[in-house]
């Protein structure tokens, strides 16, 4: 077992060790991390909170968090000094955490974060955001502000870092830069007088292949076959559209191109490949009805 330290201010610890059941893992704080593999083969990045007992006695089933892919154990370890880099920043922004009887549109505080004054944190049940006071409120871009002051903490708090960037972390300030540009990239580039390139934004990259295939037959859903083996049996509309009139057809496509391939906003059917459908259906629902 091997251990670093931050520096005294700090006073974290990194502690390195093996899971009862052998996987790298390490220990910072109340933060817990392993390496954990995945089916596939390769690795990601496991995460838990306030483990109890030494590394030693932890197993794959006490993390639950998943936090990205890992190339091996250097990428590991690389994670860890950021988490310790990123740690060392918020130590030093002074954030303080206080207890106030405070409504939320989530349900009542439970906890919160004074980051700055004007602008808190609040934790509850089930959900939780930031509420900025109106004077810092007017501070954020019209054209990402809230009227209400509120920010919830899935995307919205990318917002508040991006309007007061010196009240977050270099980590922190990176991610919601990536957010903003993935849910509003037409804000982003409105604020940064950048235009966005294809892989820059998942909206943008969205509204592109739906515009190149709008005329395209897109997977819907998909099920193995039990008629035809090595196939996967699927159902398209023209465009992926889900409403209840769209005309439904039904394909066969090879499962290991359909598993490997899906795409990323799902897989578009080549008719010059993938052959109509009209045979028996491992869909529920499906008997009975015919594809033309």
């Amino acid at each position: 077992m091997t251990a670093a330290t931050l520096d005294a201010a700090s006073d974290a610890v990194v502690t390195f060790g093996q899971t009862a059941d052998g996987l790298l893992a390490a220990r910072i704080g109340d933060d817990a991390f392993v390496m954990a593999p995945r089916r596939n083969g390769g690795f990601y990045l496991a995460t838990g909170w306030r483990l109890s007992g030494a590394i030693e006695t932890w197993t794959r089933s006490d993390v639950y968090g998943h936090a990205g892919d890992l190339a091996d154990e250097a990428d590991f370890r690389l994670h860890l000094d950021r988490h310790l880099e990123d740690r060392r920043e918020r130590l030093a922004l002074g954030r303080r955490d206080v207890r106030t009887p405070a409504s939320t549109p989530w349900g009542a505080s439970q906890g919160a974060t004074i980051y700055a004054e004007g602008v808190i944190c609040h934790s509850t049940a089930g959900h939780g955001g930031f509420h900025l006071s109106a004077e810092r409120n007017g501070k954020v871009p019209a054209v990402l502000r809230s009227s209400s002051g509120w920010y919830e903490h899935d995307c919205e708090w990318a917002i508040v870092a991006l309007a007061f960037p010196d009240l977050f972390t270099t980590r922190e300030r990176q991610l919601a830069d990536r957010t903003v540009r993935d849910r509003w990239p037409d804000a982003w580039e409105r604020l940064s007088g950048r235009t966005l390139q294809p892989g820059e934004s998942t909206v943008k990259d969205r509204r592109a292949f739906e515009r190149l295939h709008a005329g395209d037959w897109i997977v819907i859903s998909a099920i193995r076959s039990d008629h035809a083996p090595g196939m996967t049996e699927v159902i398209a509309t023209i465009g992926g559209r889900r409403t209840s009139n769209v005309h439904e057809r039904r394909f066969l496509v090879p499962s290991d191109e359909y598993g490997g391939t899906g795409g990323r906003f799902g897989f578009v059917i080549d008719e010059q490949r993938h052959r109509v459908y009209d045979g028996p259906s491992g869909f529920v629902g499906w008997q009975g009805r015919c594809a033309p």
